[in-house]
């Protein structure tokens, strides 16, 4: 047997490929939209893909499975647990198979048995791995379910997708499917859809897999045996879900065009760049430090790095073409990376080696955590804090507004125009970024403060001492 893992750092999302290697068949487990890895792992191993496997309707990237069933005619094993509204519309247009609680199906020598785990979403299936004629599984596929060291959060259709009362009713679920999973012997491995930093969970391990027996000792979720203790720590503190998990739920179930058929954006020059502005939205992905000392008014900045994706699926608009300033070694990355969760609309890549420097007319001021503090304290800066909810209810600054960053593009209305902004966050990272949206947004009297609440809490702290 062969077992392949592919891991996306940019969305701590975990794939998988099981192959039998007598018949040369394979299945992708969960697959990412871009399917180059998995065809390339398949082309080298000698194996070809007949199949694909989802656990649930995820919400977090857009899933590969319709278009990989579309280019390669593999058979697409889906959940047909829950009611219609968690059902796979795309499913029509593939050669698809339901399955449900304790089917199994083969491929090749290996079998894979169907568990349904409902608690993050109502269809939630996992699947359990035996090789040839084994009796006992030696693996659990479990998406969404259970992570390294936590659980998946029930409350996503809720806050994500508006289906209301779900939250407490998926962690009842959860509970119960707990049960199933602590029933398995513990030399199980256990392989998980996602790692640390996943917005699925609040406390995600950062060691790729684990076991059965591993999770029953440490995993804080199976060492609670109260139902409605659980229920009440599984959706406490849960982190706010980025804006694009709705539209990832809708294209998940419904089904998203291929990649192939997306044209590659154009690579135009920085003279465009005011025209672009009015007509698109332009996303600068340079470093914080470089936007703040000069960029173009009307433009939003999201650095390019492991954060880039999930920023992106925060503060970008679905619904309106964009324009990206980045290296142009970078290209395709850049488009790869907005279309793993559905971000198709790129239209235009400006090289940022040829920005041109008389267009980055825009800054915005650095100024440290005692300064902010001195003039917030005087009335003269209003305070902006930036951070999630969880971050806000455990220490801020008395004088402090919060709009999470996430929102802010929604939540603006109400900040003063007629006064300095003075914005934070944890440690100066996400502040570069809202400083940007309030001057794209017409707040041009911006000030960042360096090292964020970190820096603040200390100065706070030495000033009650004194």
């Amino acid at each position: 047997m062969l077992l392949r893992y592919f891991y996306d750092e940019k969305l701590a999302q975990a794939s998988y490929m099981v192959g039998c290697q007598m018949t040369g068949e394979a299945i992708v487990i969960d697959p990412a939209r871009n399917i180059e890895p998995y065809l390339q792992e398949a082309k080298k191993e000698g194996m070809n893909i007949v199949a694909t496997a989802e656990t649930h309707i995820h919400a977090d990237f857009v899933s590969g499975s319709l278009e990989l069933a579309k280019r390669t005619g593999s058979k697409a094993y889906l959940s047909d647990e829950s009611d219609a509204s968690w059902k796979y519309a795309f499913a029509k247009e593939i050669d698809a198979q339901l399955v449900k609680e304790g089917d199994t199906f083969k491929i090749g020598n290996v079998t894979l048995e169907v568990m349904h785990t409902p608690g993050h979403t109502p269809e939630h299936i996992s699947f359990l791995l035996y090789d040839r004629n084994q009796t006992q599984p030696m693996g659990i596929f479990t998406g969404d379910f259970v992570f390294v060291g936590d659980i998946g959060r029930p409350d996503l259709l809720e806050e994500a997708a508006g289906v209301k009362g779900t939250t407490a009713i998926g962690a009842e679920q959860m509970f119960d499917s707990l049960k199933k999973f602590m029933a398995l012997p513990d030399f199980v491995q256990v392989w998980p859809g996602h790692g640390a930093g996943s917005a699925c969970g609040k406390a995600l391990g950062a060691i790729p897999t684990s076991t059965v027996g591993y999770e029953k000792a440490t995993n804080w979720a199976l060492q609670m045996t109260d139902k409605d203790a659980f229920i009440k720590e599984l959706t406490t503190d849960q982190p706010e879900p980025p804006n694009y998990f709705a539209m990832m739920k809708k294209v998940n179930k419904e089904g998203i065009q291929e990649t192939t058929d997306i044209a590659r954006p154009e690579v135009v020059g920085s003279d465009r760049l005011d025209t672009l502005v009015e007509e698109t939205q332009v996303v600068d992905t340079r470093k914080g430090e470089d936007f703040a000392n000069g960029h173009v008014p009307g433009t939003v900045n999201i650095p390019y790095n492991n954060k880039f994706v999930s920023w992106a699926g925060w503060l970008v608009n679905f619904d309106k073409d964009i324009t990206v300033i980045a290296s142009a070694e970078n290209v395709d990355q850049v488009q790869t990376d907005l279309q793993s969760i559905g971000l198709d609309r790129l239209r235009f890549i400006v090289p940022v080696e040829e920005l041109d420097a008389s267009l980055l007319t825009e800054t915005y001021t650095d100024v440290t955590a005692e300064e902010a503090i001195e003039a917030a304290e005087k009335g003269d800066v209003f305070v902006l804090d930036v951070r999630n909810a969880t971050e806000w209810n455990a220490s801020h600054y008395e004088k402090a507004e919060r709009i999470l960053l996430g929102k802010l593009a929604r939540d603006h209305e109400g900040l003063p125009t007629d006064q300095t902004i003075a914005v934070h966050c944890a440690s100066g990272v996400r502040s570069r970024m809202a400083a940007s949206i309030l001057q794209s947004l017409g707040y041009k009297d911006i000030h960042n403060i360096l090292g964020g609440y970190g820096a603040m809490k200390t100065v706070l702290n030495a000033q009650q001492i004194k």
